[in-house]
């Protein structure tokens, strides 16, 4: 297994603090800017060496410009990498889907607290990303716009005066920005809300996708919230409207958590008990429980209902409790049932070291 990858899980994760606005509700913002490279193939046209070259190209301009704290920024090469330590880039919301089933010539730069990411030879060339704690669209855009203008400054991207930037999938022409916000609803789903808001927010023009991003349902009530359209709007045009979006979206759970303090209130106490009961006494457990149980535990962290446990212990165990964050900290692989008895020990420890 990497050394890198050991070196990565150690270090701490910025966009997880406990700090952001409205972080309670928001777990963490991000923009994705998909770029390309002037007077090559777009990925499926190109051949090995072609995106072996690419790679080289933009990894040497993110270098030169200073970029992600480069020469000191991770830089992992995917076919370099065996599956589970692929799988815990995926697992650290820093290497998409697509990209672990790119090895070739796949590529990947990191900040070493992980804010911002390069991920080359994707879908498209590059594609810049950037994330902080909470609800801070805003300070985000600030951010992956320094470091696209940074790496712009080495490189010539695909653009065209008329639509804006060129990119492999025509849904992402024009500013090729994907921002989004991670949402814990528990609230409303709690209040049968959800399904009517998330319905409201699709006919909007807005994506509602579950954790794990496109094709993810919903476990441990978290939501990713994100624009569809990048073309005949700006950059900030976006973000606008997606932060309407999401401050409505706040308010409204706000307002169910308040509803379920006041009118059903035992009803809240025994989902919260249940699911901190599950955490710190199962002996098997699996993602998905485990997922809905924090679910749980985070809501009643939020309001008020722990002394000890915290918003920060919360959200890394949302990270540490997937299979390949399991297995390295196991230092081997692990079968299924395997990794629902270590998912269980590491809740069970997490939690009764609490109580010490």
């Amino acid at each position: 297994m990497n050394d890198d990858i050991t070196r990565l899980i150690a270090s701490p994760v910025s966009f997880l603090a406990d700090s952001g606005p409205d972080d309670d509700i928001a777990i963490s913002s991000r923009i994705r800017l998909a770029r390309n490279l002037a007077g090559w193939n777009f990925i499926e046209a190109c051949d090995a060496a072609q995106l072996r070259e690419i790679g080289t190209i933009i990894a040497d301009a993110a270098t030169a410009s200073g970029a992600l704290g480069c020469p000191e920024c991770f830089d992992f090469k995917l076919d370099e990498l065996d599956e589970i330590d692929r799988e815990v880039l995926f697992e650290r919301r820093l290497a998409s889907r697509d990209l672990l089933n790119r090895p070739e010539g796949a590529r990947l730069l990191i900040r070493p607290d992980e804010a911002s990411s390069v991920m080359i030879n994707e879908e498209d060339h590059l594609r810049i990303q950037s994330l902080s704690p909470g609800f801070q669209l805003d300070a985000v855009w600030q951010e992956i716009n320094r470091l696209d203008d940074q790496i712009a400054a080495e490189l010539d991207y695909a653009f065209d005066d008329r639509l804006g930037y060129l990119t492999s999938c025509p849904t992402n022409v024009g500013t090729g920005m994907r921002a989004s916000v991670m949402l814990h609803l528990p609230g409303m789903t709690l209040t049968g809300e959800l399904t009517p808001t998330v319905q409201g927010v699709t006919k909007l023009g807005f994506a509602v996708r579950g954790i794990a991003g496109e094709g993810s349902d919903n476990r441990g009530n978290l939501f990713q919230i994100s624009n569809q359209s990048t073309l005949g709007e700006s950059e900030t045009d976006i973000i606008e409207r997606l932060s309407q979006i999401i401050s409505t979206l706040i308010a409204h759970e706000k307002q169910a958590r308040r509803y379920l303090l006041e009118k059903e209130q035992p009803t809240l106490l025994d989902w919260v008990g249940r699911s901190y009961g599950t955490l710190r006494y199962a002996y098997v457990l699996s993602t998905e429980d485990a997922l809905n149980s924090l679910s749980g535990v985070r809501l009643g962290v939020d309001l008020g209902m722990f002394s000890k446990l915290n918003l920060h212990i919360v959200n890394e165990l949302f990270r540490e409790i997937y299979s390949a964050h399991l297995q390295k900290k196991a230092g081997t692989e692990l079968s299924p049932d395997e990794r629902d008895i270590a998912r269980a020990t590491l809740c069970r420890e997490r939690l009764a070291h609490l109580n010490k």
